[in-house]
């Protein structure tokens, strides 16, 4: 089934069937046996789940959670395509005085369980995970930050009539997806070789995530401890806290055209930053200024010397989210490209 596929079945969501248990989830990553020191008690990371449904029975999406749990002002923070929840840790902390900033692992992902049906990962599943976990954190209304497959998810869910998202940042995502940057992703996404140790998953996590943009040491050590399991079989070793599954999407059907989301952009009405690493492959220059004049009429910003995407670690970049989220007051405007 095509990603193109994949976005329209939103619109025509299968019938549930006989319920098929989903995979179990698969160890802790590797995260858990060579965390960071604990943050202050303020900031801890808490972890969490709520139980989902999709079609073909039920399965447990996990989240972390940052902030005073009994704050009404609820970010969310959705990551883009093989990442993990785990990637807004530093925005986390910056926003948790201001915010209940809850990071779900959507399901295939981190800490979630995989599904036992690799057609149903999509927007229709997804879309109806993040409701789930909305009506969970009992808030009728939401921020939202997301990076790549997370901006997409929020702007479904943003053009629905009755939304809970009332402010939004697409962070290197917008209404157009280019087919390049998909056979770019599909020629790794499930591919991923199992890594004898550390070393050589944080390489690899170098490699792939190379259009992240100049990380330091830390921040790649941060991706990579929560990007990997430890595998316990008799090779050992360790493998990427992702369902391989999720890369049959990119090769049952060749991708030749890019993919059309106006439709859905144009249905935004909240106020919305769009976010755009200069040297990007998926968010071309063209959207990316088209935007500004379309739908929610974004305000732009663009970050020199990162591809897609930027990972909002960076605290220059982190001020652009935090300065736009909160404030409240004022209307989207026009078009912004500091350096």
């Amino acid at each position: 089934m095509s990603l193109l596929d994949t976005l329209k079945k939103l619109f025509r969501p299968p019938l549930l069937s006989a319920p098929t248990p989903p995979s179990p989830a698969p160890a802790g990553p590797a995260a858990e046996v060579c965390a960071p020191p604990p943050a202050p008690i303020a900031c801890a990371a808490r972890h969490r789940q709520v139980q989902c449904c999709d079609p073909h029975g039920l399965h447990r999406m996990a989240y972390t959670e940052w902030g005073d749990a009994d704050n009404p002002r609820v970010l969310v923070c959705v990551h883009g395509l093989t990442r993990n929840g785990r990637d807004f840790d530093d925005l986390a902390r910056a926003l948790a005085d201001h915010y209940r900033v809850v990071c779900p692992d959507v399901v295939g992902r981190g800490r979630s369980d995989w599904l036992g049906v690799k057609d149903d990962y999509g927007f229709p599943v997804y879309v109806a995970d993040m409701v789930t976990l909305i009506a969970r954190l009992d808030v009728e209304e939401v921020h939202w930050v997301g990076t790549s497959m997370g901006g997409i998810i929020g702007m479904i869910l943003a053009s629905q009539a009755g939304t809970p998202i009332t402010r939004m940042v697409l962070n290197d995502v917008g209404p157009i997806i280019t087919a390049t940057s998909l056979r770019r992703i599909g020629q790794y996404v499930g591919r991923a070789p199992r890594f004898a140790d550390f070393a050589a998953a944080e390489a690899y996590i170098r490699e792939v995530g190379a259009p992240f943009g100049a990380l330091s040491a830390a921040q790649w050590r941060h991706l990579t401890e929560y990007s990997i399991r430890a595998v316990d079989d008799t090779e050992g070793g360790f493998a990427m806290v992702y369902d391989p599954g999720l890369g049959d999407a990119f090769r049952s059907t060749p991708i030749v055209t890019d993919i059309d989301l106006w439709p859905v952009y144009d249905g935004v009405r909240c106020p919305t930053l769009a976010l755009r690493g200069a040297e990007s492959d998926l968010l071309e220059a063209a959207t990316f200024a088209a935007m500004a004049g379309r739908g929610p009429r974004a305000r732009t910003v663009e970050f020199a010397g990162v591809g897609h995407a930027p990972m909002l670690m960076d605290p220059a970049q982190i001020a652009v989210v935090r300065d736009f989220l909160l404030a409240d007051g004022r209307p989207p405007g026009g078009l912004t490209s500091p350096g």
